[in-house]
């Protein structure tokens, strides 16, 4: 009632300076040769063709006014892009033109956008922030030595599992999820867990990245109606800058810890993202400062926790939904591993039924349906269109992934599709892109791979899984809920059955 009655006074107050500049803008853009899109009504614009399911919206208008749209987002021009050839040409032909971001009005909070490198536009800190993910943290080289601190962290998982089985209670897979995403990603970074039920600072940090994810999640006024900057009339800038801060006071406080280990005489070195991140420091304090650090471990941490939790959420509802796809995975994995044996990521490669299955799950459920939003900083051609200077530009992944051009029995689950295909998720084919494309495409990448293919397949080797009383793969319920990642509407809640 609060945001409605914000909204009322505002739009009566923007109506008389909407109309007095409305004819200037209407000159300017008869100029350009815009996409087209469906008519904007005054002030809004196409806000209400948004919708609960802004991803699925948007999908459907492009049947209607094509791959390459525009929509008056209140103030704010926006250009969606729905084809994987309209992809093509934004993220790789002409990337250098679509590069930089457009800035959601939350992630302002603690001057995240100038410190984030997910959010600063490309520039020599930008490169020298993406050269440390891609030479030092995420090579197959670092990766591969901190394969034992995942392993271990699944195993914990396993055990999750084995009390609810035992018990005969269902398993929360989402929840259990996030908490193993959390921890692996928190073993990879600084060594030790941030999910310890008997730790207050692990809890104090789970609720700060679940405040962090609900808080970028919801739809800010702001970013339709700029001149409320200052105002910030939801609070969402204001809680985040709070949640934010706290996030940095921790690892504020591991480094420092860090720092004083490594100052002691004969300490063990740790080889994990933290002390590589403070190496690189040490050696060229120009390479990467101290607030970059914090930041680009905020961008990790809310980045890898939440998208890979729903991701693998969503992979084990799938098959619970189409439970012969459950067999057949199961199968490739005892025949492959066998019965006793637990999973190894060295054994993945060897398990194309169970990589095709993350794969139709990515194509289905992109963790970030828009990717992050782009910006233009001049007017620019594409496919005889005009994308205006300052235009927002969204990549609709969820959209791309479920075109009938491109697959067939595109809102099936069929992980077959992938067997034999030559498509990996890793840029190149713009059919299938949950992590972007191009010089911004997502610096963890390799790291979420392996996270979700290890837990996936430990979860469906290790156990049967079975509904609870009452729900069949018929009725379940696979809607999905928008926010900053694709989450099920209905959390999954299944009952691990030991084989």
């Amino acid at each position: 009632m609060e945001l409605l009655s914000c909204l009322l006074c505002f739009l009566a107050a923007w109506t008389s300076v909407y109309i007095m500049f409305s004819a200037r803008r209407g000159r300017k853009h008869a100029a350009y040769k815009l996409p087209p899109g469906p008519v904007p009504l005054p002030i809004i614009g196409n806000l209400l063709n948004l919708g609960n399911r802004p991803h699925e919206s948007l999908a459907n208008l492009a049947k209607t006014y094509g791959p390459i749209m525009t929509l008056k987002l209140g103030y704010v021009t926006t250009i969606v892009i729905s084809s994987a050839p309209m992809a093509k040409e934004v993220l790789q032909k002409q990337d250098l033109s679509f590069c930089n971001r457009s800035i959601p009005d939350a992630i302002r909070a603690a001057n995240h956008n100038q410190l984030s490198m997910a959010w600063i536009p490309v520039s020599t800190t930008w490169r020298a922030l993406r050269r440390t993910c891609n030479s030092h943290l995420f090579t197959s080289q670092k990766l591969d030595s901190n394969t034992h601190l995942r392993h271990h962290k699944v195993q914990e998982l396993l055990a999750s599992v084995e009390q609810s089985c035992r018990a005969g209670g269902p398993v929360d897979i989402g929840r259990e999820a996030f908490r193993t995403s959390l921890n692996l990603l928190s073993n990879t970074i600084f060594s030790v867990d941030l999910v310890d039920p008997i730790s207050e600072t692990a809890q104090e940090f789970k609720e700060l990245v679940r405040g962090v994810m609900e808080e970028a999640g919801k739809p800010n006024l702001v970013d339709y109606f700029p001149v409320l900057r200052q105002i910030d009339p939801q609070g969402i800038r204001r809680r985040l800058t709070i949640y934010f801060g706290r996030m940095i006071e921790i690892f504020d406080r591991m480094i420092k810890q860090r720092l004083q280990l490594r100052k002691i005489q004969g300490s063990i070195a740790i080889s994990d993202v933290l002390d590589v991140l403070l190496n690189i420091s040490e050696d060229n304090s120009n390479e990467i400062e101290r607030s970059h650090m914090e930041h680009l471990l905020l961008d990790l941490f809310a980045a890898g926790t939440d998208t890979t939790s729903s991701t693998l959420e969503w992979a084990m509802a799938e098959l619970l939904h189409n439970p012969e796809k459950l067999l057949k995975a199961r199968m490739e994995l005892l025949q492959t591993i066998g019965q006793d044996k637990q999973v190894k990521e060295l054994d993945i490669t060897r398990l194309p039924y169970v990589q095709a299955v993350v794969k139709e799950t990515f194509r289905l459920h992109p963790a970030i349906p828009f990717l992050l939003p782009r910006r233009v900083e001049e007017d620019t051609d594409i496919e005889g269109f005009t994308v205006p200077k300052n235009a927002q530009v969204l990549v609709n992944a969820w959209a791309i992934g479920r075109d009938p051009n491109t697959w067939e029995n595109p809102n099936s689950f069929v992980p077959e599709r992938f067997l034999g295909l030559d498509m990996d998720v890793k840029g190149q084919n713009f059919e299938l892109i949950p992590f972007g494309a191009g010089r911004r495409i997502c610096p963890g990448l390799p790291l979420a791979i392996r996270m979700v293919h290890l837990m996936l397949a430990s979860l469906i080797h290790s156990y049967d899984w079975k509904l609870e009383d009452g729900v069949t793969p018929e009725n379940m319920n696979m809607e999905e809920r928008y926010g900053i990642s694709l989450q099920k509407a209905q959390p999954l809640q299944a009952l691990p059955v030991r084989v």
